[in-house]
C-alpha cells in the first residue's frame, strides 16, 4: 500500500526546514560575545605583529589590550559593526582592517588575483594551442633500399628489434 502526500505537505515541511536552518544560522548573532569574536577577527593588530587583533599573543604587547578594550567598549555602547570598524579605520588607518572592503579601489584586491589567475590560464590555453597548430608535420620520407638496410642494421645494433 502506497501513501501519498499532498504538495502541500511538501510545501509545509521545505518552509519548517528553511525556518530551522534560518534559526540555527542567527542564533547568536546578536550575542555581545560572539559579535566581539567576530570582529576582533576582523581587524590586525597595530604593534606591526601581523596577527589578527584577537589572536596577537606576543609578551608585551601594549596595542592589542588598548585596542581589545575599544572594541569591547563599542560593543558594549550597542554600536553597529559597521560604525565600530569605521571608528578603527579613522584612528589606525586602512591596515587594521584584516580583510580590504568590498568598494572603491580596494576591490582591485578581490579581483586581480582571479583576474591574473584567468589571464595566466588563456595564455597558457592559447600557448599550447599555437604549438600545436604551427608544429611543422613530418611528411615520410620515400623509402630507398640504402636507408632500409641501415634502420635495419640500427635496430639490430640497439636491441630495438625485440632482440630477433
Amino acid at each position: 500500500m502506497r501513501i501519498s502526500f499532498p504538495l502541500n505537505f511538501w510545501l509545509k515541511s521545505v518552509q519548517a526546514l528553511a525556518l530551522t536552518v534560518a534559526v540555527c544560522f542567527t542564533l547568536g548573532a546578536t550575542d555581545a560575545a560572539s559579535r566581539y569574536t567576530d570582529l576582533n577577527h576582523r581587524l590586525m593588530c597595530t604593534c606591526s605583529c601581523a596577527e589578527i587583533l584577537g589572536e596577537c599573543n606576543h609578551v608585551g604587547c601594549t596595542s592589542s589590550t588598548q585596542e581589545l578594550d575599544e572594541l569591547r567598549d563599542g560593543v558594549g555602547a550597542n554600536k553597529s559593526d559597521k560604525e565600530i570598524l569605521d571608528s578603527f579605520v579613522v584612528k589606525y588607518g586602512a591596515v587594521v582592517l584584516a580583510a580590504p572592503t568590498k568598494q572603491g579601489f580596494d576591490l582591485v584586491a578581490w579581483i586581480a588575483p582571479f583576474a591574473v589567475f584567468a589571464a595566466a590560464m588563456l595564455g597558457t590555453i592559447l600557448l599550447i594551442r599555437h604549438w600545436t597548430v604551427s608544429r611543422p608535420q613530418l611528411e615520410p620520407q620515400p623509402s630507398s633500399p640504402e636507408m632500409d638496410a641501415i634502420r635495419d642494421r640500427i635496430r639490430r645494433e640497439t636491441g630495438a628489434d625485440g632482440g630477433y
